[in-house]
């Protein structure tokens, strides 16, 4: 079986067929918004998928979507050997919306010209409408795109018509309205688009005609129903981390089978100070899931003894995590199946997906490993569980809040896998983990005192293996730096440095300072994701 027609075979048609198959597929041509248009998508309450660029015409009428977006991507269309999609999509009778490379692989196959821009246009643009229908219905003229091009369209394809300009682009939105083909220019998708959420629900409710049936309700019904049937009488161990991932997992597993659930929390070392005792005592007390506990903190820093690259870390973590589990469950089992709350982006940015086997470019770069699916070994012995694996991070607290988690868990920051051990740049030791817990525990404390927590996607400490001189008490030290990392974002997959006040980042450095032994320097990341990432490993 080949990596896409794996992909295509984890579309669950069942699930499909009960919200009366109403889905959109983005073809992915390396962009770095493919997940965000999914997820703009799924804001309307339709459901959608990304895909590879090399699937094929036949597999999307199998599919039998309702629409289909072409995303952006970092080539030219003239480029030799750019990503191109299978012609016969043309033939589908299917509405497809080209965005950026998109619009223009679609120009490019359908008869039209693109070429080298003479001036690139990069950042806000303000649209300026031509044809206000279909696509551009309600979208205000004048409002604010956001373009990332260098390449141009010269010359239009037969049967298209201009929908809109900007200054330095004559076609920035183009349609051939009788078969459903429309293209834009700028990224709809992203925050920076004033008038792009009004655009995808025109693609989505009136070109496509998508029915709003990719509910929370509907997926909680529909989750329990396949997790019920897959599992059977079988008994299920999970992965309890105490996040909102693994605490929603736990609910909805628990409301599914029961008594067949059983929860373990492995302590391995890396958690936020007192996050271990308060899991296990939240869980038995408040929720009446018993939890096993299990102490392996010494075990896993052994493993990562004297490891510096972060891949390696997080997969002899992800190894070394899998191995507890097997051993615990031959203690309390038998178990057949491991639950796991790996989510949609981690499905994606896990998977090598997009390497084209006849040039061996890839198109979508791994960005990184995470644990609970880069991380698992050849030799698993459990089959897997991973009901939440179609949701982004927003739909997974809001079937929490819809199967009664507390607020504390439901908007509890993200959390890694490998926890603090990626947060401690190159090697970690008990020493550095100690400090580090401190310190990370006085940056949420100050944010939680001025009531500021949730104005934070994440708020955290992450320590470098560098030391540097400072002056305390009249005496020279030198000492590691504690680097600060508060950011905003609406899902993770961007996201922007928090513009805090200065005397709250005055109030965190001086306790830090002064509280944490073996820190003397604190100091702040203004780095935006892109270019930079949210962690630092």
């Amino acid at each position: 079986m080949t990596l896409q027609t794996e992909k295509l075979a984890n579309l669950d048609d069942t699930f499909l067929q009960n919200v009366d198959r109403q889905m959109l597929v983005i073809l992915d041509f390396g962009s770095q918004y493919s997940e965000l248009i999914a997820r703009r998508i799924r804001e309307t309450e339709v459901y959608s998928e990304v895909l590879s660029y090399r699937t094929t015409a036949e597999q999307l009428r199998q599919l039998n979507p309702k629409g289909i977006i072409l995303s952006g991507g970092p080539n030219s269309v003239y480029d030799t050997g750019a990503p191109h999609c299978d012609p016969e999509i043309w033939k589908l009778g299917i509405p497809v919306m080209g965005v950026c490379y998109g619009m223009q692989l679609m120009v490019q196959q359908m008869g039209g010209k693109v070429e080298r821009a003479d001036r690139g246009e990069y950042g806000k643009a303000s649209l300026f409408i031509d044809d206000p229908t279909d696509l551009l219905t309600n979208v205000e003229d004048g409002s604010t795109m956001w373009m990332s091009h260098g390449d141009s369209v010269t010359a239009m394809p037969e049967g298209f018509v201009v929908l809109a300009h900007t200054d330095n682009t004559p076609c920035a939105a183009i349609a051939d309205h009788e078969r459903k083909f429309y293209g834009v220019q700028f990224h709809p998708e992203v925050v920076h688009s004033t008038g792009g959420i009004a655009l995808i629900r025109n693609f989505v409710y009136h070109i496509c005609n998508c029915q709003p049936t990719w509910t929370t309700e509907a997926f909680v019904e529909e989750a329990i129903r396949e997790v019920r049937a897959r599992v059977g009488d079988k008994r299920v161990l999970l992965a309890l981390s105490g996040g909102v991932d693994s605490s929603t997992l736990a609910f909805l597993l628990h409301r599914a089978i029961g008594d067949q659930l059983t929860c373990m929390f492995i302590d391995q070392g890396f958690m936020r100070k007192g996050e271990p005792e308060r899991l296990v005592k939240i869980f038995e007390e408040q929720f009446h899931i018993s939890v096993s506990y299990v102490n392996a903190r010494d075990r896993f820093l052994e493993k990562i003894d004297g490891v510096t690259d972060p891949e390696v870390k997080r997969k002899r973590i992800g190894h070394e995590f899998i191995r507890v589990f097997e051993e615990e469950s031959r203690r309390l089992g038998p178990f057949d199946y491991l639950a796991q709350g790996t989510l949609y982006p981690d499905v994606i940015e896990s998977a090598d997906t997009n390497v084209d086997p006849a040039t061996g470019e890839r198109v979508a770069v791994k960005i990184k490993s995470h644990h609970n699916v880069g991380g698992l070994p050849k030799d698993l012995q459990f089959k897997l569980v991973e009901p939440l694996r179609k949701l982004f991070k927003d739909e997974v607290r809001k079937v929490g809040r819809s199967i009664g988690l507390p607020e504390e868990i439901v908007r509890r920051h993200p959390f890694p896998g490998p926890g603090l051990a990626i947060r401690i740049i190159g090697e970690v030791t008990s020493e550095r983990l100690n400090i580090l817990r401190d310190a990370d525990y006085i940056v949420r404390e100050e944010i939680r005192l001025r009531g500021i927590y949730h104005d934070f996607w994440q708020a955290f400490a992450v320590l470098l293996p560098v030391r540097s001189v400072g002056v305390m008490g009249d005496q020279r030290t030198y000492a590691y730096p504690i680097v600060l990392r508060l950011i905003t974002s609406e899902d993770g997959m961007t996201a922007d440095w928090a513009r805090v006040p200065f005397d709250l980042l005055e109030t965190i450095s001086n306790r830090i300072v002064n509280e944490v032994k073996g820190v003397n320097r604190v100091v702040y990341d203004i780095t935006s994701k892109p270019p930079g990432t949210i962690e630092w490993e």
